[in-house]
């Protein structure tokens, strides 16, 4: 907090003021605060993003190492790897350059903005491919499938990601850390490796989908660099020629609309859909129920507007079934969606289709509960081995109850005992006697104690301890 910063809290809060005062000089304050145009330079700007645009010589070879470091890191489900790959390469320079040239009508900047983004898509992709086509590992990871299509979740990221680094990138003094963590955030390296396995596995599903997701990151940070520079009134590039400067004011204002109108028809359908999976999810785990019936899956398909039930167990009646309808026909924001409901009491329903059938998935939970109840008797019998050891334990403490009435508890214990040559394992037994009991008395009991489990176990390294 500077000089100007602390001057104001405390003229805010020493000065006896009117509530209309406070209001406008909080207004002020905060406007001081949050302002991020105190710092910029524009020119200085300019000049960084063109010079971080090209990806020529050596950064080409680091971009190609980056991207094996990453499809290693999606190939092992190693996250971590993944990180480090995008610090040692951070992608937004050609990105931003779009962004910045289409605000500021740089035709030339726009063209080599677009000719380094086409070839990082090139290298990224290629350079994934043959990783994964010569790599031994070809099972599809949770990490690689989380980058085969594109959500809400990724275009806010894109979007806050691209404002943190375009105003980052527009003060004097630069934040490295701003730039490594948009390029963490963003995850542009992980789209383009998946879009390279897609290719090596021959699933052109997934290749479109990780291409997909890179371009819609890439149009949004752009899209944000956009606004952003626009905002702050960048000045535009002169031209000589009136009318060459014309055309290419029309072209930068073209661009910009092609860019925007479908990225805001994009982001309103991928915040639709995922309203619509959320409010379809609750529904069914609200309303889809019938006793000794399961669900087995359900699947809602966006574009069609179908939701797919599969039940097992019990049929559930007609009725029941139209009163669900009737449920999605009565809300809302479900009421277009058709419910189909396919279910029955063996697998029959279900073999024709892509899912397990209900045989198998019953085996296999029947084996897990079995494994895992054996697994949970082992371990019982571990701990119980562990504690007790082969002392009888429960028979024993029958015996020491009808002998030794003035016991109030007793407990028992293996304690390992080493001398560094080697290790003993001593039964302890901790006594608890009552308060009417004498020393001498206890002493006796002890020892009397000691004795006949001594001789009752076999054993002659016994201790007998009082709490």
């Amino acid at each position: 907090m500077d000089k100007r910063d602390k001057a104001n809290i405390d003229k805010l809060f020493k000065e006896t003021k009117t509530k209309e005062e406070i209001i406008e000089e909080s207004k002020v304050f905060l406007f001081d605060y949050l302002n991020f145009r105190k710092n910029i330079d524009k020119e200085q700007t300019i000049e960084h993003v063109k010079n971080e645009i090209s990806f020529k010589g050596h950064k080409a070879w680091i971009l190609v190492f980056s991207i094996v470091v990453a499809s290693i890191g999606l190939n092992i489900g190693n996250m971590a790897v993944v990180i480090g790959a995008m610090l040692i390469m951070p992608l937004m320079g050609p990105i931003v350059g779009i962004g910045l040239s289409v605000a500021i009508n740089d035709i030339d900047t726009f063209k080599k903005s677009v000719i380094n983004f086409l070839m990082i898509l090139g290298i990224g992709i290629i350079t994934a491919f043959l990783y994964f086509l010569v790599s031994p590992l070809t099972k599809l990871t949770p990490e690689l499938q989380a980058n085969t299509y594109p959500t809400i979740l990724n275009v806010l990221v894109a979007i806050f990601g691209g404002l943190a680094l375009i105003i980052s990138k527009t003060q004097k003094f630069k934040i490295p850390s701003v730039i490594y963590g948009v390029a963490i955030a963003t995850a542009l390296m992980p789209p383009l490796c998946t879009a390279g396995y897609g290719l090596a596995v021959g699933n052109f599903e997934f290749f479109l989908g990780a291409f997909y997701l890179f371009v819609i990151n890439s149009t949004f940070i752009a899209l944000s660099a956009f606004v952003t520079v626009k905002l702050l009134g960048f000045p535009l590039v002169k031209y000589a020629n009136s009318k060459y400067r014309k055309r290419v004011a029309q072209i930068a204002t073209t661009i910009a609309i092609v860019v925007m109108v479908p990225s805001a028809l994009l982001f309103w359908k991928l915040l639709s859909k995922e309203i619509m999976t959320g409010s379809v999810e609750t529904f069914v785990v609200e309303n889809v129920y019938y006793p000794e019936t399961f669900l087995y899956k359900y699947d809602y398909e966006f574009d069609s507007k179908t939701l797919d039930i599969y039940l097992g167990g019990e049929i559930v009646p007609e009725s029941v079934i139209n009163t669900w309808r009737a449920k999605l026909l009565n809300s809302n924001r479900l009421s277009d969606i058709t419910l189909n409901v396919k279910q029955s009491k063996d697998d029959t329903e279900f073999t024709s289709t892509n899912f397990v059938t209900l045989s198998d998935m019953f085996s296999r939970n029947l084996e897990t509960l079995e494994s895992r109840e054996n697994r949970i008797r082992t371990l019982e019998q571990q701990i119980s081995n562990l504690t007790t050891g082969d002392i009888p334990f429960e028979t024993l403490i029958e015996e020491i109850k009808i002998n030794y009435g003035e016991l109030r508890s007793i407990s028992f214990s293996n304690t390992l005992v080493s001398d560094f040559d080697k290790i003993d394992t001593i039964p302890v037994f901790t006594v608890n006697w009552k308060d009417n009991v004498s020393r001498p008395v206890r002493d006796r009991n002890n020892e009397k104690l000691k004795n006949w489990l001594a001789f009752k176990l076999g054993k002659e390294n016994i201790e007998i301890r009082e709490e």
